[in-house]
């Protein structure tokens, strides 16, 4: 499973560099004040269209803004994927516009590297046409699925996989999860990425980094907040057999 790591970090770019080199990095258009760093560094970055950090803020995006910046990079060789346009707490009509919209404005494989979010709280019906009409979809955890790893999103992403996998439990698409980097989670399902800003979000917090041998510097912090990540790999395949089946 690819591990995209959320930007940006705190300290300089240089120290930024340090820590992303050779790793895989999430930019989002809302702090996108490291992506240079990232296409320089990394094996390969994904762009996240800030729609989670505008509605925790309460901001509106324009989207013509976001696609004229994206045009600057789609076929860069290290960008592997953009997210499309979403509203987190919108309805399914507003996000199917949004998503008609990447396909006025980008044809060819450059329309290929769009990929849609599904929100949880949105339809079965839906999720299954991303998944037969995209190459690669992004799960959101929304309304009250919105806490990732809680009792009720474990049990909303079990039919989730019950939709999105084979009779042997394999992905017929490909899936990002998008928040989704914590081992407890990305452990359990069959993903093919996902992405947290866990490393640029702990590493500058030195009052948690105590003991014999601390790291030194934001970049050995957030290093070793990614190794610890890194460390686990999501399994190729989910039991889809409910329960009452087994």
């Amino acid at each position: 499973m690819i591990k995209y790591h959320g930007t940006p970090f705190g300290g300089s770019k240089s120290e930024a560099a340090e820590a992303l080199i050779g790793r895989h990095a999430f930019v989002s258009y809302a702090a996108s004040h490291h992506l240079d760093v990232c296409l320089d560094v990394c094996q390969s970055i994904a762009i996240d269209n800030g729609a989670f950090s505008a509605w925790k803020s309460g901001k509106v995006i324009d989207w013509e803004d976001y696609y004229t910046w994206v045009e600057k990079y789609i076929r860069h060789p290290r960008l592997d994927f953009v997210i499309i346009p979403d509203e987190i707490e919108g309805d399914e009509e507003a996000n199917y516009k949004l998503i008609a919209g990447w396909s006025k404005r980008f044809s060819g494989h450059d329309y290929h590297k769009g990929v849609p979010v599904w929100h949880m709280h949105e339809s079965n019906t839906k999720l299954s046409y991303l998944a037969q009409s995209h190459q690669r979809v992004a799960i959101g955890s929304s309304a009250e699925f919105s806490q990732v790893g809680s009792p009720q999103w474990h049990e909303r992403m079990r039919w989730v996989m019950r939709i999105l996998c084979d009779k042997n439990g394999q992905p017929m698409t490909k899936i990002h999860m998008l928040r989704g980097l914590d081992p407890d989670v990305f452990t359990k399902y069959p993903f093919h990425s996902a992405d947290s800003t866990n490393a640029a979000r702990n590493c500058n917090i030195k009052d948690r980094w105590i003991g014999t041998y601390p790291p030194p510097s934001n970049s050995w912090r957030a290093r070793v907040i990614m190794a610890r990540i890194e460390a686990f790999n999501s399994p190729e395949r989910f039991d889809c057999l409910p329960d009452w089946l087994k």
